[in-house]
């Protein structure tokens, strides 16, 4: 059996992989970090922090919004929980639409600078677009 160069195994994993897979948005809930990672698509992106909860990421080419990382989860739907005890009928072991999460923040802080609310919507519309679920950490 002759030995490969490095360039021919790079060409023959690249075979194996086959052709490129079309980008499906994702939410995915990270345990370890307690948050959750927002992409609808695969652009490049830059983040900027929006509050204490989410920092939003932008594509560099369009500056749309591409996704999000919303950090302290559980900590974040305890909270929800003291001003809204009906929030864990629709957050618990299981699937959760990611809009409910931005709604959920927008309804229990009082934002008096406009473009949070604007870029709040903006998230909303964008995960009800996409459709994405994410498991959440249990409440009860």
């Amino acid at each position: 059996m002759n030995a490969m160069s490095p360039s021919e195994f790079a060409e023959r994993v690249l075979e194996m992989a086959g052709p490129d897979a079309e980008f499906k948005p994702t939410a995915t809930y990270d345990p370890d970090g307690d948050c959750i990672e927002f992409l609808i698509s695969d652009d490049d992106f830059y983040a900027e922090r929006l509050d204490g909860l989410v920092t939003v990421y932008y594509s560099r080419e369009t500056n749309e919004i591409v996704g999000s990382l919303i950090k302290g989860v559980s900590a974040f739907c305890k909270r929800i929980l003291k001003h809204c005890p009906g929030f864990a009928i629709e957050v618990r072991d299981g699937p959760v639409y990611l809009s409910l999460l931005y709604r959920a923040q927008l309804w229990t802080e009082s934002y008096a600078d406009t473009i949070k609310v604007k870029t709040y919507r903006k998230l909303i519309e964008v995960a009800e677009q996409s459709g994405v679920e994410t498991t959440m950490p249990g409440l009860t």
